[in-house]
């Protein structure tokens, strides 16, 4: 089945698809008009959600959310017509970026400028974003990756009907990417009445393997492995690994005539509960009736405090309480732990009390990652384990970002200048990003109101990425004010190889060392917004590392830093 065509919705789930993909001549009159139109560049989470909407995956949803739906999704997980869906699905930009108005044809675009759609703006709305973090991810706290996006997103959403000239193109595992349609001929060609979906964006340990099996077999059914290969939390396994690694347990350790293994890209949210949910809607539309819903399912981890976001179990409820409208029911499991003495997964509620047991995660699977330690063939299939490693080095070879936050004149550079020749001695090749010498040669022309602020620290933040993706360390010293611009930099360069150093000076301090006297011109305002006198600084709540600069040396403060690296790994121990 191919994408042109011409399906209708005929249930709100498992039924047709909708499928916005315009006809051969349209495609061509589209193309003709668009060279005319604004265009709006999609980001990479919006590329996702547009390529599902496109594709029916998001089916009964057939474009942007306007603010009827955006709202009662936000308070109700409904649609406007009263359709179950519990998350936010916006088209979001700013003002200042692209011109959008009323009944307007508005091309979209991918990253390349490559045409994907004409939408008609029929709506334009603004989002309350502090409403939604709170409804739908239950949070403000910037520790939650999707929370702390959020901080840097478009202020402003348009919605209206889209008219599809193509998804977005793919050149990788190009025999995996199915769209729903196909997905569900080939399912039925498996001849099996129940399918049961996996949702993951890790790789797949065996305990990962056992509850996938012990699921199918439960309910002589057949397994979508259906991993999210669009955006998923910063820092996990690229897909390009993941996949290769599902690609050898799909072929070489699960039943050919039971299992399809299928990508799905999804940007995830990290919504726990309400994720689940939506992850069984998603799986509806591609012919799922059951869902593998673990504990913690889609949950970004623990708060800024060190407490879980979402209850262990509470995705498990939320998912099997709407199973009858969806059509999917969860398929739960407890903890499955590895028993040596019985070389066999069990659930531990199963278990009697002082059982000898050994717990399994991707926290300790990235452990032995890090610290460059075999993975025992208990715990992933040596074929699998021998792709990870092979892709992602110890942790004393990745890259890394230290980034020095504080008031002008509290020590940063000077700091970051002494850490640099430590690294170099220990033979890490370093690069130092100051955030003065950025503004002259990256950021030149940049001003100095909170957008220019935030512009410059982003391109610090972007270079600093690439450094740290190829395995650089890098050195980031930069005032960078404001709170959800550093969450945002963190987010970017991945925030188990970010390490955010505050440097903890009194204004007075700093304005007693500045021999340029650049203080002295803020007070008498010929320097305006200017950081601690004229715009706000905002301290980190949790950082990495609290310097204290007044009666601690430049020199110790950066014994402190390198302690610290040696500490997680990313430096050997001498």
């Amino acid at each position: 089945m191919t994408l042109d065509t011409n399906e209708i919705l005929i249930s709100p789930y498992g039924g047709q698809l909708v499928d916005l993909i315009a006809s051969k001549e349209e495609r061509e009159e589209l193309r003709a008009s668009a060279s005319k139109l604004v265009r709006l560049q999609l980001t990479a989470r919006s590329l996702c959600d547009f390529e599902l909407l496109a594709t029916g995956g998001f089916s009964p949803l057939k474009t942007f959310m306007n603010r009827l739906d955006y709202d009662r999704v936000v308070g109700e997980m409904r649609l406007s017509v009263g359709t179950l869906f519990p998350i936010p699905i916006t088209l979001n930009f700013n003002d200042d970026d692209v011109s959008i108005h009323l009944d307007q044809e508005l091309a979209l675009t991918d990253r390349q400028n490559n045409l994907l759609a004409v939408m008609m703006v029929e709506e334009l709305f603004e989002c309350d974003r502090r409403q939604e973090m709170m409804e739908v991810y239950g949070t403000t706290d910037v520790a939650h990756p999707l929370v702390a996006e959020m901080m840097a997103w478009g202020k402003r959403s348009a919605s209206g009907k889209l008219r599809v000239i193509t998804p977005p193109h793919h050149h990788d595992f190009t025999s995996l990417r199915l769209v729903p349609s196909d997905v569900r001929e080939r399912l039925k060609a498996l001849k099996r009445r129940n399918v049961v979906a996996f949702q993951t964006r890790n790789p797949l340990h065996r305990a990962h393997e056992e509850i996938t099996k012990r699921a199918v077999d439960s309910l002589d059914g057949t397994l979508l492995l259906h991993p999210a290969v669009g955006m998923t939390k910063p820092g996990d396994i690229d897909h390009f690994t993941r996949v290769r690694s599902y690609v050898s347990l799909a072929r070489n350790h699960y039943d050919q005539d039971r299992t399809l293994l299928a990508l799905l890209p999804l940007a995830m949210r990290m919504a726990g509960p309400r994720e689940a949910l939506w992850h069984a809607l998603v799986r509806r539309n591609y012919g799922a009736n059951h869902l593998i819903v673990g504990r913690d399912h889609a949950s970004p981890g623990v708060d800024s405090n060190g407490h879980p976001f979402y209850s262990p179990k509470a995705a498990q409820q939320l998912v099997e309480l709407y199973a009858a409208e969806t059509g999917v029911h969860a398929v739960s499991f407890d903890e499955l732990v590895y028993l040596p003495s019985e070389q066999r997964y069990e659930e531990r509620v199963r278990l009697r009390p002082g059982t000898a047991m050994i717990t399994v995660s991707g926290s300790e699977l990235k452990g032995f990652i890090d610290r460059n330690e075999s993975i025992p063939s208990w715990f992933m299939r040596p074929d699998v384990s021998a792709i990870l490693t092979a892709a992602h080095p110890s942790r004393s070879h990745q890259g890394f970002c230290v980034w020095f936050t504080g008031l002008s004149g509290a020590g940063k550079s000077t700091t970051a200048e002494i850490v640099a020749v430590r690294l170099l001695e220990s033979g890490r090749r370093v690069t130092l990003l100051d955030g003065d010498v950025v503004r002259t040669h990256l950021s030149k022309g940049l001003d100095f109101t909170r957008a220019g602020r935030d512009a410059n620290v982003r391109r610090i933040a972007f270079v600093a990425s690439e450094i740290v993706r190829h395995g650089g360390a890098v050195l980031c010293a930069a005032v960078s004010p404001y709170s959800d611009t550093r969450s945002e930099c963190s987010l970017m360069v991945g925030s188990d190889n970010f390490i955010e150093v505050f440097l903890d000076t009194p204004l007075e301090v700093c304005e007693a060392r500045d021999e340029k006297g650049i203080y002295a011109q803020a007070r008498r305002g010929t320097i305006q917004n200017f950081t601690g006198i004229s715009d706000p600084y905002e301290p980190p709540v949790t950082p990495d590392i609290h310097l204290e600069t007044v009666s601690t040396s430049a020199e110790a403060n950066s014994e402190i830093v390198v302690r610290f690296l040696i500490e997680r790994g990313f430096l050997p121990r001498p």
